[in-house]
């Protein structure tokens, strides 16, 4: 992964919010695992919407943090879909943080490779539905 390319997507982030003091750990930068949760939250967003359902997390890639988040950064995590399947949906959602208003930096602070599946109400997969041409 590389932090060379600190331009977002053109697309909207599917997610945007900011840190805030009670995501922070004990040496006071936002928590790896709240980062990990947004992540898996925004994928999960893009997933299910095409899948038209309810999906499961199955595999993360990796996590590699680049830059820490700090309090007051606003965060936002980009969906992009890499490969659908028959019942699973793979995302790549990178994550930037923007922080500085008065000197506004923008900064890609971590990205992961995140697998989700497609189930049913009983909670086995089922077939991921494909739009129609």
């Amino acid at each position: 992964m590389s932090t060379e390319n600190n331009k977002p997507p053109e697309a909207e982030p599917t997610i945007r919010l900011l840190a805030r003091p009670q995501d922070t750990n004990f040496a006071g930068d936002i928590f790896g695992g709240w980062i990990m949760a947004q992540v898996d939250l925004a994928g999960s967003i893009e997933a299910s919407r095409k899948a038209k359902g309810r999906v499961v997390t199955v595999a993360v890639k990796e996590f590699q943090f680049h830059k820490p988040i700090y309090v007051g950064d606003l965060v936002s995590c980009y969906v992009s879909i890499t490969r659908i399947g028959t019942t699973s949906i793979t995302v790549l959602v990178e994550v930037y943080a923007e922080r500085n208003p008065a000197n506004p930096e923008r900064i890609k602070v971590t990205e992961a490779t995140v697998t989700y599946v497609a189930v049913d109400a009983a909670g086995k997969p089922r077939p991921v539905i494909q739009p129609t041409q």
